[in-house]
């Protein structure tokens, strides 16, 4: 069944935005990504925010999903942990939310901004929430401070993404999650 054209506006535009930031996404690219008529923007969206708005939710929901799955899963904090850094993905596309940061029209604009935020916020505690159970059970060391190691581990990732792009290579990437999973694993508790 053929997504509807609201459904396909927004999808088009997610994409648009992720290749192209907000200025790089016209609403003539917009259509003609979306394979809609010119009507069905303004019949669905109050103009180009507002599906700028839509298409960053849909992200950011994306982004919450695949978060809330990865670290669902049975398994001691560093295999969760592992196991959301080395999941598939596009290294080279970057992350679909986190290259919006990059965009000064939607980071000037604090509606446009909070889906962003709201996505990072999501990863942050699931990350907090994961360290803290590994600190709990001896994984990690007790003296770690949680929220500073959820944020390093969301920079490192963020991070990663550019690395990669910049060299236009994946194993950019790749090195910074190994690197940051040492980190973690050296951080264990060694027994006397």
């Amino acid at each position: 069944m053929k997504p509807n054209a609201r459904e396909r506006l927004i999808e088009g535009t997610r994409q648009l935005l992720w290749e192209r930031g907000y200025v790089g996404t016209s609403p003539t690219a917009i259509l003609a990504r979306s394979g809609v008529g010119q009507g069905s923007m303004y019949h669905h969206f109050d103009g180009k925010p507002d599906l700028v708005l839509a298409a960053e939710q849909r992200s950011a929901e994306l982004m919450q999903q695949q978060i809330a799955e990865a670290f669902a899963v049975e398994g001691t904090a560093l295999e969760r942990i592992t196991g959301y850094l080395g999941r598939e993905r596009d290294v080279l596309r970057g992350c679909s939310v986190g290259r919006l940061t990059a965009d000064p029209e939607v980071m000037a604009d604090d509606t446009l901004r909070a889906p962003i935020r709201e996505a990072f916020e999501v990863l942050h505690e699931h990350l907090r929430r994961t360290i803290a159970e590994g600190v709990a059970a001896g994984e990690f060391a007790g003296d770690l401070d949680i929220d500073e190691i959820a944020s390093a581990i969301a920079a490192v990732i963020q991070g990663g993404y550019a690395l990669a792009r910049a060299a236009q290579a994946v194993e950019p990437f790749d090195r910074a999650i190994r690197g940051v999973l040492s980190l973690l694993r050296a951080s264990a508790p060694r027994a006397n």
